[in-house]
């Protein structure tokens, strides 16, 4: 599954296209390297991203196949971790 759409069905991310653009601007990695939107995620991947705010590091558990409902997203990856970005004026 593409790396904008599971950020999106996880409900990690509010819509594609803010997924889309993260990627663009270089917010989001695949196992450390820089991901394009297209690129594709796999069990066990680890996907690091920085957005609202927050740098966020978590494992996929497993990439669901379908749709996910919000309360059953959590079951499909693992938070790392989770650090509030320092905000320069």
């Amino acid at each position: 599954m593409r790396v904008d759409q599971l950020l999106n069905k996880l409900c990690l991310i509010k819509t594609r296209s803010i997924a889309k653009k993260a990627c663009d601007k270089n917010l989001v990695k695949i196992n450390g390297k820089s991901a394009k939107a297209s690129a594709n995620v796999a069990n066990g991947d680890i996907i690091e991203y920085s957005l609202y705010g927050y740098r966020n590091l978590l494992k996929i558990i497993e990439v669901p196949t379908g749709n996910v409902s919000k309360t059953n997203a959590p079951k499909f990856y693992q938070f790392l971790e989770r650090e509030k970005l320092e905000i320069e004026y």
